[in-house]
């Protein structure tokens, strides 16, 4: 059961009990971070711009700007409207993206075909018939240099996550280890911090590579403790230090509080931003958990108890101004509980820094399936729990930043003014993004998306500029992180769509592989041969060379294209798309395989095995309905019905906003009779002659008329085709003594298709080098020459990504000149 796609809302006992059940778990995955700041907001607010006085207004005023801040940022804005803005129950920057790339022609994704459309989590808010044409639509889908703005926003919000994923576990480690500074003297205090904070850091990076499902039963329990710690303290001190502390919660004492301290105080925003850290990790998890869960636990539990703990250390504070250089959490801590406190805060700081750290490496997965980001080597840590995964490469590159982080600044205020800044950075990009969806999905009026700008855009803006006027005092990491993994990703985007133009224009028809036999010299050779290439129709230039170089090609020959759609999933029974490349007697087949970004891939064994399955069902389901998939006569013939739209079919995909013609375009001129539809072939079951289940309801597709062309027109017939006829599973039998024709080559094919897997399978890979051409513009020059090719020289290669086992592997040079 998919508990992040269900209704939590249902009036039955058990969905109760599983939403509470999800409400506890997410104590430890999406609250560490924001637990664990008020170790540290106070101290950072009143490092330097700002002094505690008697009057106590300084620190009433802190105390309602942390109030109001948690009030509306993480309750409002995130539990009440972001969380609502979800990708098929998926959460964060991507899901954001993939939303508005669905409704709005502003995707940069290549190889992007209308049978996509036709994926269950492909849904849309609104038929598109009904759909509202905005003038904001319209401008987006319209200007090409909107959908790169559009692309490098998602990547700049992308950024920063990753740079907050170096700053959260230095700045909560490092407050929780500062306690230290009361039990004994400075100079020893100086000498103790550092080592320990980057002791422990180093301790929880190398554990990373077990996975945190490992240890992950303790995440709740410790975040559950510290809450009920930190309200605990704050309801006592507020009882015995100063009851009347609730009055600070009134807006009014931040108009005194800027009265008082002008433009100190202003500055001082970029601690007090700090309350919200952790925020966006709501949205971020939300496939993990649902919208009900994490709203309960935030809203009855986590929110009352921060309240009570910066209350309880205001009540504090407000009673002993002789700490105006000592403002800590530790000092409100009753010293007969402070090392118990100090126990638990580092625990709490440990589990929110694994929170974080886990979520970057998730993102990056994302990116990387998005191909935005250069080839790493992601290893999923847990068969039974879904999405948790390690990538050694980032791991050891966050913990060596991590500790130069420690080292280099060795000040919370330095580190609260980078880690600030990344926070505001990411809030800003979710504001942007989610007025787009608010206008796009939920096809409100632009007024409301106006608003919801404004209003939220307004506060993080001003603590944004805040954390700016730091630059110079910690803030200039973040940027500094982000404007070199923000060129990183651009150029690694820039350089793989320009190869894919280049396969794309260069690709061979489908005449010159059915020329190919005894009388040119090309001998087939047992086994099967898995050809990958980005291209979904067409025969790719690396095979052309390969079988120059090496006059011979397999038995079985599948040109596989894996590809990323923009959804968070794709259904297992949806993943293939299946083909033949020329007749039958060629035994050539094209395997178009489907991933989500936040999609599992397979390993290659799992794959390989999987893939001739397929290939096997589509064998079957190609010999029983020859008329839908193998017959071109009955394809123009059925194709009748299509003569309204047929126009707007033949016009050029300007969907990508890469180019102006599409794979499909380009392949009019070589895609022949012999090339027939693809069909979805899912799982089925080969156990009885056939399985048809009347009762099974076959979505009807919807069609958007805006990017189809040749090829197209064979997606939407067999997708219509699928729609009236249902779907039927096929087995085969061995014994059967049929003498029709049709029954027998089918047995032959699959016999030839076992024999060839048995023979083995072959990989046939690019190895690519890429070059600009004569006289390109110096950026392009920059980006391709040396950027791009510095990136493919020092990533992990296709091979090492599809762990391609290196006995099996062809890999083919090829030089492109784009």
């Amino acid at each position: 059961m998919d508990l992040g796609n269900k209704s939590c809302w249902g009036k039955s006992k058990d969905s109760w009990r599983t939403t509470l059940m999800l409400a506890y778990q997410s104590l430890g995955i999406v609250y560490g971070d924001l637990s664990i700041s008020p170790i540290y907001v106070y101290k950072s607010t009143f490092s330097e711009d700002i002094h505690h006085s008697q009057t106590n207004v300084e620190i009433f005023g802190v105390l309602s700007f942390v109030f109001w801040t948690l009030t509306l940022v993480p309750l409002f804005k995130y539990v009440f409207i972001v969380l609502r803005a979800d990708d098929n129950g998926e959460g964060g920057t991507f899901a954001l993206y993939s939303s508005i790339c669905r409704h709005a022609k502003v995707s940069l994704l290549p190889n992007r075909q209308i049978a996509d459309e036709s994926l269950s989590t492909y849904k849309l808010k609104q038929p598109p018939e009904r759909e509202n044409r905005s003038k904001v639509k319209i401008l987006l889908e319209k200007h090409k240099t909107l959908h790169t703005a559009l692309l490098i926003l998602v990547l700049l919000g992308t950024c920063m996550v990753i740079g907050d994923g170096v700053l959260t576990p230095v700045i909560s480690v490092f407050s929780a280890v500062s306690g230290l500074e009361l039990s004994m003297s400075k100079e020893h205090h100086e000498y103790a911090v550092i080592p320990i904070t980057c002791f422990i850091l180093v301790c929880l990076f190398a554990l990373q590579h077990y996975g945190t499902h490992r240890v992950g039963f303790l995440f709740a329990p410790v975040v559950l403790l510290w809450l009920l710690c930190i309200s605990g303290l704050g309801l006592y001190n507020i009882f015995h230090w100063n009851p009347y502390v609730y009055k600070a919660l009134s807006p009014y004492y931040m108009y005194k509080f800027l009265k008082k301290t002008k433009k100190q105080g202003w500055m001082s925003l970029g601690g007090i931003l700090l309350c919200i850290t952790g925020s966006e990790a709501m949205f971020a998890d939300l496939g993990h958990f649902s919208y009900a869960a994490i709203q309960i636990a935030f809203t009855f539990l986590v929110y009352p108890a921060l309240i009570l703990g910066y209350m309880g250390q205001a009540a504090y504070l407000s009673k002993h101004h002789q700490m105006d250089d000592d403002i800590s959490y530790y000092v409100s801590v009753p010293e007969s509980v402070r090392w118990p406190v100090l126990v638990i805060a580092i625990l709490a700081s440990v589990v929110g820094s694994q929170a974080i750290i886990s979520g970057t490496f998730s993102i990056i997965n994302q990116s990387q399936s998005l191909r935005c980001f250069p080839r790493v080597k992601v290893v999923h840590t847990s068969d039974k729990k879904h999405g948790q995964v390690y990538i050694p490469e980032i791991n050891w590159i966050l913990m060596i930043l991590c500790i130069a982080v420690t080292v280099g600044f060795r000040d919370i205020r330095h580190m609260g003014n980078a880690s600030g800044l990344a926070v505001m950075a990411v809030m800003l990009v979710t504001t942007c993004l989610t007025s787009l969806v608010i206008i796009l999905c939920w096809h409100k009026p632009p007024i409301l998306a106006l608003c919801f700008l404004l209003f939220f855009g307004s506060i993080e803006l001003l603590y944004f500029s805040a954390s700016l006027v730091k630059f110079r005092e910690g803030a200039w990491l973040p940027i500094l992180l982000a404007l070199i993994l923000v060129t990183i990703m651009f150029v690694w985007h820039y350089g793989t769509i320009k190869k894919y133009e280049y396969d794309l224009q260069n690709k061979v028809s489908l005449e010159w592989l059915l020329a190919l036999g005894p009388s040119v010299g090309i001998s087939r050779v047992p086994g099967i041969g898995l050809v990958f290439t980005d291209l979904t129709s067409g025969i790719p230039a690396n095979f052309s060379r390969f079988v120059t170089n090496l006059p011979a090609f397999h038995r079985i020959l599948v040109f596989v294209c894996v590809k990323s759609v923009p959804v968070p999933f794709v259904p297992p029974a949806e993943r293939y798309l299946m083909g033949r490349v020329g007749p039958a007697s060629l035994r050539s087949y094209r395997c178009i395989v489907r991933y989500g970004y936040r999609d599992v891939h397979q390993d290659v064994d799992s794959f390989e095995s999987e893939l001739v399955n397929r290939i096997a069902d589509f064998i079957c389901y190609d010999w029983s309905h020859p008329e839908l998939t193998s017959d071109p006569g009955n394809f123009f013939t059925y194709n009748l019905f299509l003569a309204a739209i047929s126009i707007q079919l033949s016009k050029p995909y300007m969907g990508d906003g890469s180019h102006t013609g599409s794979e499909e375009d380009g392949s009019r001129s070589t895609r022949s009779s012999e090339e027939y539809r693809l069909a979805v072939i899912g799982n089925s079951n080969l156990s009885s002659t056939q399985a048809f289940d009347p009762d099974e309801s076959m979505q009807q597709f919807s069609v958007s008329v805006g990017f189809q062309s040749a090829e197209s027109i064979s997606d939407i017939v067999e997708m219509d085709l699928q729609a009236r006829q249902r779907r039927v599973t096929f087995s085969v039998d061995d014994h059967n003594d049929s003498d029709e024709p049709r029954d027998v080559q089918m047995r032959e094919e699959l016999k030839d298709l076992s024999d060839a897997q048995q023979s083995g399978t072959a990989f046939i890979l690019g190895h690519s080098h890429v070059k600009s051409k004569q006289g390109s513009a110096v950026f392009k020059k920059l980006a391709i020459d040396f950027g791009y090719n510095f990136l493919r020289r020092n990533c992990r290669g296709p091979d090492v990504v599809l762990k391609v086992p290196p006995a099996s592997l062809l890999e083919v040079g090829m030089v492109y000149v784009v």
